[in-house]
């Protein structure tokens, strides 16, 4: 194992030994492809995986018909999927966004449903009996209610996201961080490991702090708007 010396002045020369610092361009190079791919996978759970919990959390006959598959699938491993998904997309980047979708559709969509079902059912009557529409209720209701379970939920699905990228960039990618360290263990190259490893973990918290920032100011314009009436 190397010492936290060694990974650090690998980590910071400017002709490392075993090829990856932050004087490299092959290291920035990494770092975008998992990037990027997170950023797509969770793009694509949030568009759907927060419409369909409002759905099935909203309307009980969607989720008597939905509910029943969305938990037949959610169990299964990230890992089982891996052959499928290579079978359905050809391309190289197709396995790998796939699966790092498919946790975050499932962490953003039950906690998404959780926080409809949070909702205080005296509200619905409320609505209902002051005349307003399916829709009203939907917008001003089951939006902001669960929208503290929805961020809660945003930022589990971004961590799984980044635990499900490694494993798809190990097994099925070419580029990226998860492969930076499976190539690094494969040609005995340790500290890029470690050096791999650090940078997942450092960008995986200011993925997760970006949401939660953004969480914060939702949730403060949505306090100053009850407060104000």
């Amino acid at each position: 194992m190397p010492s936290l010396g060694e990974i650090f002045r690998e980590w910071t020369a400017r002709k490392p030994s075993f090829g990856i610092s932050i004087f490299t361009n092959e290291y920035y190079w990494h770092i975008w492809v998992s990037v990027r791919r997170v950023l797509i996978a969770f793009s694509l759970a949030l568009g759907l995986g927060v419409p369909l919990g409002l759905l099935m959390g909203w309307n009980r006959k969607f989720r008597d018909y939905t509910f029943p598959l969305f938990e037949l699938l959610r169990p299964i491993p990230i890992l089982a999927w891996v052959p499928l998904a290579i079978l359905m997309f050809r391309s190289e980047e197709g396995p790998v966004v796939y699966l790092t979708f498919l946790s975050s559709f499932f962490a953003t969509a039950l906690n998404t449903l959780l926080g409809v079902q949070s909702i205080d059912r005296d509200l619905f009557r409320a609505a209902h009996c002051l005349g307003s529409k399916p829709r009203d209720v939907f917008r001003h209701i089951v939006i902001p209610g669960a929208m503290p379970y929805i961020f809660i939920g945003l930022q589990i699905a971004m961590g799984v996201a980044w635990f499900s990228l490694v494993a798809g960039e190990m097994i099925a990618g070419r580029f990226g961080l998860g492969y930076l360290v499976n190539s690094a263990y494969t040609t005995v190259r340790y500290p890029t490991i470690v050096i791999a490893m650090f940078t997942l973990g450092f960008v995986g918290w200011l993925s997760s702090a970006l949401i939660r920032l953004v969480g914060d100011r939702l949730m403060q314009y949505r306090a100053r708007v009850i407060s104000a009436g």
